[in-house]
């Protein structure tokens, strides 16, 4: 009897430390969203309330592990050249247009504006490892997500100064990576829903090649699609500079 009772205490042991915390959840989802480089072409396809789509084709490149990210616009012929950097994680914030030759640092509020009149703003493209200093991440149990057993884990804003009240992350419990995130504004109303989808391997890394942005209070969507992305790359020095927006 009592071996069985000692069996038993090591079970429940050995579970109860294999439960995730909500802080180990979000140090995994950051680890998936942010690698160390990347390069890559992206599509962004803007859906309107009337139905009409916007498309933009542009190079990418993330370093840092998303503390930089800079953008070049390929398509279509009106922006071709306009480039954008950020960062900080997206509070420094540069934008550089071809035909005047000119780079614009935005205010600081802007992070929280739409990129590109999206439904992401350009907090939501670079906002990597902050959420851990702005958001206390806490596990509100399991629960299936189009079929698939996920991690419930809210993040509640520790200050005012972040645009979203709380984030609810829709974590896969065997990989724990991310297939939806719940947004919601300083009023706590429930304003748009990340669908992250595709998700291949890539060079040893989960990548979702689609990412789907709904917004439920304008009934738009924008959707960004991966035509290509590499993570074997490196950066020279000075590489996410105001300079390089030039070239």
């Amino acid at each position: 009897m009592k071996r069985l009772l000692l069996f038993c205490l090591i079970i429940m042991t050995s579970l109860t430390a294999a439960d995730p915390t909500g802080p180990e959840i979000l140090d995994k989802i950051i680890d998936h969203m942010n690698p160390e480089n990347a390069q890559g072409v992206m599509e962004q396809t803007i859906v309107t309330t009337s139905g009409n789509k916007r498309t933009f084709k542009y190079e990418t490149y993330m370093g840092n592990r998303g503390e930089s990210s800079l953008m070049r616009y390929l398509e279509p012929s009106r922006v071709r050249g306009n480039a954008l950097l950020m960062t900080d994680f997206s509070d420094n914030i540069w934008m550089y247009n071809r035909r005047t030759g000119r780079v614009r640092k935005l205010a600081s509020h802007a992070k929280k504006q739409k990129f590109e009149g999206s439904d992401f703003t350009y907090e939501d493209m670079g906002s990597g490892d902050s959420w851990k200093t702005d958001f206390k991440p806490l596990l509100k149990g399991i629960e299936k997500v189009d079929k698939v057993r996920c991690f419930k884990l809210e993040l509640q804003a520790k200050s005012e100064d972040v645009s979203y009240s709380k984030m609810i992350c829709w974590v896969r419990v065997t990989d724990f990576f991310p297939i939806q995130i719940d947004y919601y504004d300083e009023k706590n109303v429930f304003t748009k829903t990340l669908y992250l989808q595709d998700i291949r391997t890539i060079e040893g890394i989960l990548t979702p090649m689609k990412m789907v942005m709904r917004n439920n209070l304008d009934l738009t969507e924008t959707v960004m699609e991966y035509v290509n992305i590499t993570y074997d790359v490196e950066f020279d020095k000075g590489f996410f500079s105001e300079r390089n927006l030039k070239k």
